[in-house]
């Protein structure tokens, strides 16, 4: 049975739980619903890593077995050798368990089905419904019409049910090249819809297959294999996107005809279409994504700034947040493109439930309290969570010398500036109230130093304090206490929202800027931060340790995303 943790969102209605409602209410399916009530299934082929528009599909497939206490089968279509890998199945099951879905004993792979499917397409011979076509490649497309011509018969479509089963046999002994010959369903040349034009259902591969290693030479198409995939394993609502509507009437003709020739019992499974996810910033190809990586335009499959979900997780996106997204969103006929802001917006939405918060400095400038004693420090108390109380708090140690933000100063400060400039106030985050007194220069003429008097009488949380309020509030590191990290600034990898949009190459759409490596300083907290440990930098946005280059002592952040204009943002 698929499963997720018990704190998924309340589901919201649409037109697949419309069908699935009506279906079990007419008991569509009888005796073939077994011990389920629906079926449902996520078939990635094993050829590349999954992608964020995947992880919409994850989430309705599994949470529609979750909700209607039905089970989601996790099937790869390992039909062809050329271009699987068990890298790719490794990394498929991996991103699968992380968003919070798990398929039980229901692990199945197109290859479990090899014997079956050959031998249903000798059953498709031996009826006159399939024929061994040798025509080349060139000659095929030629052979098969555009959207406005209608196709024509191949020379080969009238070989005897006893020419084509002695080839297709001899296609399976291994002794013809790739190539040389395809098996093909008899269908209708003339068909409006292409892929009813008498669709190639096996080709000649001599590859060695991750699983079945040299047992096969010949190997079955998608269209050929997904839908007797989905009948052997009793799916009852194969759901896919909107591209593989014009290949459902296929998906019925091959099934319909097994259950006519008593192959395969009745009711069948259904095709049910809804639209892909459309996200802006992004391209969800797997062709470009392929080519991104061999081209080493991203530092891998896992790079935070691709839109896979290995890469995903790596840059502290999480499970909930997709699941959060999945729902927003929603389920719908209708192609729309979603802006990247929602994502990124629903994965603030959990992360500042999370994560404690943490004060790092990413552009430092030195500032000096003058009046304060230069061996002396003090213990300030920090929340781990300003909303949640029951995380408690920490301390932070504040010292004569501290580093701020160099944007957190300025010497001719534009109006409703309410941070430090020459006589200005502001208080230290979690400690005093400090007035700048003066600067010190390097010899370009560029504020290296920053010096100002404390008021004793205004530490936060201290009972009696001076309640006079500044308008600012500056976070700060001791620098006699903080610690230097590596940090990596991520943004979107592209820097149009419709990458390769018009005549453009999407390469040339990239974004220069998507990831910024500095040195940062943190608070001494931060440099014992575990591989994948999530915080908050205040004022800075979501971090996470990241989870292939942290060390022991020694973590690298990525920044997941930036922090809105919102309350957990401190203005000034």
């Amino acid at each position: 049975m698929s499963s997720v943790p018990s704190e998924a969102p309340v589901h919201i209605t649409n037109f697949i739980r419309n069908l699935i409602d009506e279906d079990l209410r007419t008991d569509k399916w009888g005796a073939r619903r077994d011990s389920v009530a629906i079926r449902t299934r996520f078939p990635p082929e094993p050829n590349g890593y999954l992608h964020i528009g995947h992880a919409k599909s994850i989430c309705l497939n599994f949470g529609l077995a979750r909700d209607y206490a039905g089970a989601c089968h996790m099937r790869f279509d390992d039909t062809n050798p050329v271009t699987e890998d068990t890298e790719y199945v490794d990394s498929i099951m991996d991103s699968v368990r992380w968003l919070g879905f798990d398929w039980g004993p229901n692990l199945f792979y197109a290859s479990n089905y090899f014997d079956r499917l050959y031998g249903f397409a000798e059953l498709f011979i031996e009826h006159g419904s399939a024929y061994v076509d040798s025509l080349g490649a060139e000659e095929m497309r030629q052979h098969r019409g555009t959207l406005t011509e209608p196709g024509r018969d191949s020379p080969f479509r009238t070989r005897s049910v006893a020419q084509n089963l002695d080839l297709f046999r001899r296609m399976r002994a291994g002794e013809f090249a790739d190539g040389a010959h395809v098996l093909r369903l008899k269908i209708d040349m003339q068909s409006p819809n292409i892929n009813l034009r008498d669709p190639v259902i096996y080709r000649i591969r001599h590859a060695h297959h991750h699983r079945t290693g040299d047992t096969w030479c010949v190997y079955p198409m998608y269209d050929y294999t997904h839908c007797i995939s989905d009948a052997l394993e009793n799916i009852t609502h194969s759901i896919c996107t909107l591209e593989f509507e014009d290949h459902r009437p296929l998906y019925d003709w091959v099934l319909n005809k097994l259950a006519d020739f008593n192959a395969l019992p009745r009711p069948l499974p259904q095709q049910y279409e809804f639209a892909r996810l459309n996200l802006t910033f992004v391209v969800l190809s797997k062709r470009k994504l392929i080519e991104l990586v061999e081209a080493r335009h991203v530092d891998g499959w896992d790079d935070p700034r691709m839109p896979t979900l290995a890469g995903a997780r790596r840059r502290g996106f999480t499970p909930e947040g997709f699941r959060l997204f999945a729902e927003r969103i929603g389920v719908s006929k209708a192609d729309s493109w979603i802006d990247m802001s929602i994502l990124e917006d629903c994965m603030r939405e959990d992360l500042n439930e999370r994560c404690e918060r943490r004060m790092a400095v990413l552009d430092p400038l030195r500032l000096v309290i003058d009046n304060y004693p230069a061996d002396a420090e003090e213990l300030c108390q920090a929340p781990n969570h300003p909303k949640k109380p029951e995380l408690g708090t920490r301390e932070v140690a504040l010292t004569r010398e501290l580093w701020i933000e160099r944007e957190d100063f300025q010497e001719n400060p534009p109006k409703g500036y309410f941070r430090l400039s020459p006589g200005a106030e502001v208080r230290l985050r979690y400690a005093y109230v400090v007035r700048c007194t003066g600067v010190e220069r390097d010899a370009e003429g560029r504020v290296i130093l920053v010096r100002c008097e404390f008021d004793p009488q205004t530490r936060s949380g201290t009972p009696g304090a001076t309640a006079r309020k500044v308008k600012g509030n500056i976070h700060w590191v001791s620098a006699r206490h903080g610690g230097e990290v590596e940090v990596r600034l991520y943004e979107r990898l592209f820097r149009e929202a419709h990458p390769g949009a018009g005549d453009r190459n999407y390469l040339d759409d990239l974004n220069p800027q998507a990831r910024r490596v500095i040195s940062a300083l943190v608070e001494p907290a931060l440099l014992a931060a575990a591989a994948g440990e999530q915080t908050q930098f205040e004022r800075h946005g979501y971090f996470v340790a990241d989870a292939v280059d942290s060390r022991p002592g020694k973590p690298v952040f990525n920044r997941s995303v930036t922090l809105r204009d919102a309350s957990d943002k401190p203005r000034g």
